[in-house]
């Protein structure tokens, strides 16, 4: 999940902006407050009396008495298409689950009968509600109206806060239409394969506060270019069913795959198309924009990405393309662009040139282009960008880079600051002093703006990889608890819920995760003491009593481990009789990570802190699989001398082993 995909040294971004996470704490002080983000909670009567929901409430008006669901309540289906059907039925599940009441769902005309709930789809109030806002009314019975069923589902979402503690709401009226149309949540995939359980808990989470865009960096298991399919990839079947989860919580997916630099996951085994220096040096992150078959293999990767992913909006990144070095190490751009362009032309006019080449190559199937801003450094004197791109700002340069800028183009500019970024094994947004600071997505970085422009779609937090194996998922889903919050918060538009931070905190912990979400607290075993057997009455048991030794099935009656359960869901399995414990340390390594499928495991020193010393454990009445926390890789054994190995589960699925208590 993070940031700076290369492998090898840090990441250009990790260099230029080191000094800045530094000191984001004294410059966004020193920020102007936007109009927008000066509203303090409390400022009107009506707003300290809100309902205490995430994100606030737009509006509210209370009226005398209260909402009671009965243990009768009826779900009351009026005008719903067949997508709000679909909602409502999960939506009484939710109730059941936050209240204890089992609401039968019936379509009828009509306000209903006193304690029912109302979903009613009215497209006459477009104009009023938007695509994605509601009006709820709060009485002797609860109407939630929306003009689409976007709108009705967020307003089950608010339901769904206001019933949580006694199943009551008090009586008053809301039309609550978010402030911002992209409201978002990234995740860089990229290398590392983040587990499809955990993007469906976000994507529960994320429906839960009204998030509404995913963008995903990860790659596709590729039939067009196999040599690209190393681990880290999802399969076509994953891809779909991401897809319709994401339908199913009206969340838009944004697929990436990044180009023309950090392309090392694709090039890699094609050495053909990668950059070359002055001195003959291959570039592995970078495509040779200058080869017309470069264009070809990426948008051969594109185009089969896009058949599975099928969506509107396609990210090609164009991030760090010359991150470390500069176009003249690479006199062929300039070559290239004197011949195409002319003498006036410049490296950047080939850079730009390649992008618009994509924009139109995804425009032709009806769909719009996405790019990172950095990239765009107005030296480009022959060839603009395309207007039609859209641009995701995340760091501050030269003039042409300033949002006004972009954003004066016409252009859609989304705010995608480094100062909302989580990044493992880096820097982690300072949630607290954004919150108390008033951030809104004006404030960009290195420039905030005086009032909101039409174009400015949104903003959103993002997720990256820079050291993959300094955490687990499940470690990155607790700190991303309070930004995801956050950020819902700040684009939805409504006034703060609190003045401080400590009081934003504590509505947002006792709202909680919304229902249904999985704990990733998964513990099958109690801790203890445990021989795991598989085929053949054989036990997993370490080859040799040294650190590095393989580990694999053995007839020998050694093979026992001390399985104690860690603070983030997983497991440690250290070895009774070596005192080892199992590893995924072998294999080739990508930002950290050992992610190299068929690597064999092996035994190593216990250290606490190694998070590839970490296993899910799933199964149930005492056979169990296992699943290294950093990998995703399951742990399977060779047939031919049980030597235990990681292995992608598209491949081989992980061994069942039986846990028998020992002592």
């Amino acid at each position: 999940m993070f940031r700076n995909r290369a492998a090898g040294p840090p990441r250009g971004r990790r260099r230029t902006v080191a000094l800045a996470g530094a000191l984001l704490g004294v410059l966004a002080a020193l920020l102007p407050v936007s109009t927008a983000a000066a509203q303090e909670p409390g400022a009107t009567s009506d707003a300290s009396a809100a309902p205490r929901v995430l994100p606030a409430l737009r509006t509210w008006d209370a009226a005398p008495g209260e909402f009671r669901l009965g243990r009768h309540a009826r779900i009351v289906l009026d005008d719903a298409d067949a997508r709000t059907r679909a909602d409502a039925r999960r939506f009484a599940r939710e109730l059941r689950e936050t209240t204890g009441r089992a609401p039968a769902v019936v379509a009828a005309h009509g306000d209903g009968r006193p304690g029912d709930i109302v979903l009613r789809q009215d497209t006459s109030r477009k104009r009023e509600l938007g695509t994605e806002g509601y009006r709820l009314e709060s009485g002797d019975r609860l109407t939630v109206t929306g003009a689409t069923s976007t709108g009705v589902f967020y307003g089950t979402r608010t339901v769904l806060q206001l019933l949580r503690e006694d199943a009551t709401a008090p009586a008053g009226t809301t039309t609550d239409v978010p402030e911002y149309r992209e409201r978002g949540v990234g995740v860089c995939a990229c290398y590392t394969h983040v587990s499809m359980e955990w993007f469906e808990r976000l994507m529960r989470d994320m429906a839960y506060q009204k998030l509404n865009q995913l963008w995903i960096e990860a790659k596709v298991k590729s039939d067009v270019d196999p040599e690209s399919a190393f681990w880290g990839y999802y399969t076509k079947d994953e891809v779909r069913s991401l897809r319709a989860l994401a339908e199913r919580y009206h969340i838009e997916l944004v697929p990436e795959i990044n180009s023309p630099g950090h392309m090392d996951p694709y090039l890699e085994n094609h050495p053909e198309l990668q950059l070359k220096d002055k001195n003959g040096k291959a570039s592995p992150p970078r495509l040779d924009i200058t080869r017309p078959e470069a264009f070809a293999y990426y948008t051969s990767l594109v185009d089969e990405a896009l058949e599975v992913w099928d969506t509107p909006t396609w990210h090609m990144g164009a991030d760090e393309y010359m991150i470390g070095s500069a176009y003249p190490d690479f006199p062929q751009l300039q070559a290239y662009a004197t011949e195409k362009f002319g003498a006036g032309a410049t490296p950047d006019d080939v850079f730009v040139d390649f992008i618009n080449q994509v924009n139109a190559h995804v425009r032709e199937d009806g769909r719009t282009l996405r790019v990172w801003n950095d990239g765009l450094a107005g030296r480009n004197t022959v060839v603009p960008l395309d207007r039609n791109i859209a641009v995701e700002h995340w760091l501050g340069g030269g003039e042409l880079q300033k949002p006004s800028s972009l954003l004066a183009e016409g252009r859609p500019v989304m705010n995608s600051a480094y100062s909302l970024y989580l990044v493992r094994g880096g820097y982690t947004m300072n949630t607290r002093h954004l919150y108390e600071s008033g951030w809104t997505p004006l404030r960009f970085e290195g420039e905030t703006l005086a009032s909101r422009p039409e174009n400015l779609t949104g903003a959103k937090i993002s997720l990256w990889p820079d050291s993959a194996a300094a955490e687990t998922e499940n470690e990155v889903e607790a700190k991303a608890f309070m930004p995801l919050r956050f950020i819902a918060q700040a684009t939805w538009g409504g006034p703060r819920p609190s003045a401080t931070y400590a009081g934003f905190e504590e509505l947002a912990r006792s709202i909680g995760h919304a229902p249904g979400w999985a704990n990733t607290d998964r513990t099958p075993l109690q801790d203890g003491t445990y021989a795991l057997v598989g085929q053949g009455h054989k036990r997993l048991a370490p080859t040799a009593p040294e650190a590095g030794a393989t580990v694999g099935l053995t007839s020998a009656d050694a093979g026992a481990w001390a399985v104690a359960a860690t603070s983030d869901g997983y497991y440690t399995l250290r070895s009774a009789r070596t005192g080892l414990c199992l590893d995924a340390n072998r294999g080739k390594r990508y930002l950290g990570a050992p992610l190299e499928s068929g690597a064999e495991l092996s035994q190593e020193t216990c250290d606490d802190g190694k998070r590839t010393q970490r296993w899910q454990l799933t199964g149930r009445r005492g056979v169990v699989t296992l699943v290294n926390a950093v990998s995703q890789l399951g742990l399977t054994t060779r047939a031919t001398d049980g030597t235990a190995l990681q292995t992608a589960p598209d491949g081989t699925a992980p061994t069942r082993l039986r846990a028998v208590p020992q002592g």
